[in-house]
C-alpha cells in the first residue's frame, strides 16, 4: 500500500493503462508490447530521471509493474496479473 501512497506512483499506473494515449510514439520498443520508455515517464511528469527511476523502482518491486531492457533503455509496462492480484487480497482484507 505504501507504493501507492505517492500520487506520482498513482498517476504512472494510471498513464500506463492506456500508454498509446498518454505518451508519444517511441523510436525503440512498442508502447503496449514491450512497455513506455522511463525518459518518456521522467518527462511527462516534469521530474528527473533518477527521481522517477525511483518510483518505477518502488512499483516493480511491489508488483504492479515489469521492467524490459531494449538497447540502454529500461522500459515499463503494468503486470496486470499481480495488480489484479494485489486488488483481491486487498478486497479480502476490508
Amino acid at each position: 500500500m505504501q507504493a501507492l501512497s505517492n500520487e506520482r506512483r498513482v498517476q504512472i499506473l494510471e498513464w500506463l493503462k492506456q500508454p498509446i494515449r498518454h505518451f508519444p510514439p517511441q523510436v525503440d520498443g512498442d508502447l503496449v508490447k514491450d512497455g513506455v520508455c522511463g525518459l518518456l515517464i521522467a518527462r511527462k511528469l516534469r521530474v528527473s530521471q533518477p527521481a522517477v527511476t525511483e518510483h518505477l523502482k518502488v512499483l516493480s518491486q511491489e508488483g504492479f509493474l515489469k521492467g524490459k531492457r531494449i538497447r540502454k533503455w529500461t522500459f515499463y509496462k503494468r503486470d496486470e496479473k499481480a495488480i489484479q492480484r494485489i486488488k483481491r487480497t486487498i478486497s479480502k482484507r476490508i
